[in-house]
């Protein structure tokens, strides 16, 4: 049985992964701090999901899975160097997957050292880890952010991105760069996910649909920023959770005939990859909002705003990378993803 390690597991995707991969059989270990940077609630109600009792958990304590005997989870802080260092050697695992990470753009213009601590002082303790114990296989996500500026669409893994906009972007950069040289210097198959709008049931709460569908049904406004002028390619969680899967279940390898002079940006001589993850589809926020208008059979009041620091007008992914190197691409349909989020949403929150 494969053992990996799941970093962020309370969260939104490594809630959905770890699910996946208990599944497939392999043994899951969930590493999570459960912050507070949104609802707690939904975090715990994520790992209740999994068979995870909220009253058993403490800090630097396993709690086994009353519902999986091959799921088990530990509270801890990716920062915390002695802590993690020693869990990490008393396991062994073969495979980590990264998802931890202080997420939201716009919360990088509030509290920016809280990204510095997470998603990148965490994020070195995992590269260190990984070195130290010799665990080959490291998975990580980056996100669609890092193309800030890049104007030309479909955003390629090929292309350069040196022009963040948000710190968030910068620090998810930061990781690519961080796991090259890792990847260089001590032979890791690393492979970097660069995720694009993730949405779907037990979604995060700082995110538009959520928002969107929250305020709706309390009969209060959206805030819709750029005054609608926006498109974002929506890509489901089960998507997202396919194509992470795949690439665990294909580390990363050298290109062979990589050539520093004429390569493009997402391979290398190195075992190491960028992947793009998207829908390849952009929808327009005005789109978005009315396939939630019509699933729930309720109009919105829109609070047109104009655009925030830190954010994008569009995101469009081009995931040929992604279909040619594993065979697989994204394809629910905004409906489809729109409907199965609004039918969780009610049932969770009793609506």
């Amino acid at each position: 049985m494969k053992k990996i390690a799941i970093t962020g597991t309370a969260g939104f995707i490594g809630s959905h992964l770890a699910k996946k991969l208990i599944k497939k059989g392999y043994d899951v270990v969930g590493i999570d701090n459960i912050n507070d940077y949104y609802d707690i609630r939904l975090k715990y109600g994520r790992l209740k999901e999994a068979g995870i009792d909220r009253e058993k958990i403490e800090y630097n304590k396993v709690v086994v899975s009353d519902k999986y005997d091959n799921y088990k989870i530990i509270k801890l802080n990716l920062e915390d160097r002695d802590n993690m260092f020693k869990f990490f050697e008393k396991e062994e695992f073969s495979a980590v997957c990264n998802l931890a990470a202080q997420a939201g753009v716009r919360y990088s213009l509030e509290n920016p050292y809280s990204y510095i601590e997470s998603n990148i002082s965490g994020f070195m303790n995992i590269l260190e880890i990984c070195r130290q114990f010799d665990i080959k296989n490291l998975s990580f996500a980056s996100s669609s952010s890092v193309y800030g500026l890049n104007k030309k669409q479909p955003f390629s893994e090929k292309e350069c991105v040196s022009h963040p906009v948000s710190l968030y972007a910068a620090t998810k950069k930061a990781n690519e760069l961080m796991a090259h040289s890792y990847s260089h210097l001590y032979k890791i198959q690393a492979t970097g996910l660069r995720f694009f709008t993730v949405y779907g049931p037990w979604g995060r709460p700082d995110m538009a649909l959520f928002k969107f569908v929250k305020n709706i049904l309390e009969d209060k406004p959206i805030d819709v920023y750029n005054y609608g002028n926006m498109q974002r390619d929506f890509t489901y969680i089960d998507d997202i959770v396919e194509g992470v899967f795949r690439v665990i279940e294909n580390p990363a390898k050298p290109e062979a005939d990589w050539d520093a002079v004429t390569a493009d940006n997402s391979t290398s001589s190195a075992s190491y990859r960028i992947y793009n993850i998207g829908n390849n589809a952009p929808v327009s926020l005005m789109e978005f909002i009315e396939t939630i208008e019509e699933v729930l059979g309720k109009k919105a009041r829109k609070n047109l705003m104009p655009m925030q620091a830190g954010d994008v007008e569009s995101t469009y992914a081009d995931s040929s990378l992604l279909s040619n190197s594993l065979g697989y691409k994204p394809s629910t349909s905004i409906e489809e993803g729109v409907r199965k989020f609004i039918s969780w949403f009610r049932k969770f929150y009793g609506i």
